[in-house]
């Protein structure tokens, strides 16, 4: 499969993700947006908001992968939060328009890309670097990870076994490669799939749940509900105080 066709198809998957999106904020009430979300110190409405201005945020880099300009995805770290700062206290219906135009001007932007520059080099905001292929996907999980911390009903257990197996491989890997987490084995039996937290030796704990499960938990979407933990060969009760506490995913 091309870089450009694997774009297209999570650029797709983007659409769907925002459909779903606007069907859980056309449920809400009014007063909803003002409420807390599944993020400290966030509304409902800094989530919104954080995710429309992620879209433009990336019509930014799609902007440069197509004319070769460097463009920053933000102005800089003070804007974004002062953007979001200030988008996070309007009324719903305007939230609600905010997403599905900002998510318009992203797919837009991204039709006008031919093949070649799905091939650019693009800078992340924390500064690491991706080829232009990744952005649909990377958008992907904005969109999906925000939708769960919005705490409006939709869970990992919505998310898509496509997306769900892409992130419990991408978070197996990051988490695979950091020092200092204990040894863990992980194994996503619905999905057939194996990931290992920590150092070498002998996994200290083994985990076993289905895969939308343990990428929730590996997320920080989930505190492990619904997974099974063993120490050697004894399985242990609460899985939620036997799992390590991993830090923010990359």
């Amino acid at each position: 499969m091309s870089d450009a066709t694997t774009a297209a198809e999570q650029l797709r998957a983007t659409v769907e993700s925002t459909d779903v999106l606007l069907h859980t904020l056309s449920e809400l009430k009014p007063e909803d947006v003002f409420e807390p979300s599944g993020l400290p110190g966030w509304t409902r409405g800094h989530v919104l908001t954080h995710i429309a201005r992620n879209a433009d945020s990336l019509v930014n880099l799609l902007t440069g992968a197509r004319t070769g300009r460097d463009i920053p995805q933000y102005a800089s770290p003070a804007a974004r939060d002062a953007d979001i700062e200030a988008g996070s206290g309007r009324p719903l219906e305007v939230q609600l328009a905010d997403v599905r135009d900002s998510q318009q001007r992203f797919v837009d932007a991204a039709r006008l890309l031919a093949p070649e520059h799905w091939q650019a080099t693009l800078t992340h905001r924390s500064g690491y670097t991706f080829p232009a292929w990744q952005l649909p996907g990377k958008r992907l999980a904005e969109l999906e990870y925000h939708h769960v911390d919005l705490n409006a009903g939709y869970t990992p257990a919505h998310w898509s076994e496509p997306f769900a197996i892409a992130e419990f491989r991408r978070l197996g890997t990051h988490f695979g490669a950091l020092d200092g987490l204990p040894a863990v084995r992980l194994i996503a039996e619905d999905a057939g799939l194996e990931a290992r937290l920590g150092g070498a030796g002998e996994p200290e704990l083994t985990v076993e749940g289905p895969v939308r499960a343990l990428t929730g938990w590996l997320s920080g979407r989930s505190d492990g509900d619904g997974l099974q933990v063993h120490r050697g060969h004894e399985g242990l009760v609460d899985a939620r105080t036997a799992l390590p506490e991993l830090p923010p995913m990359g």
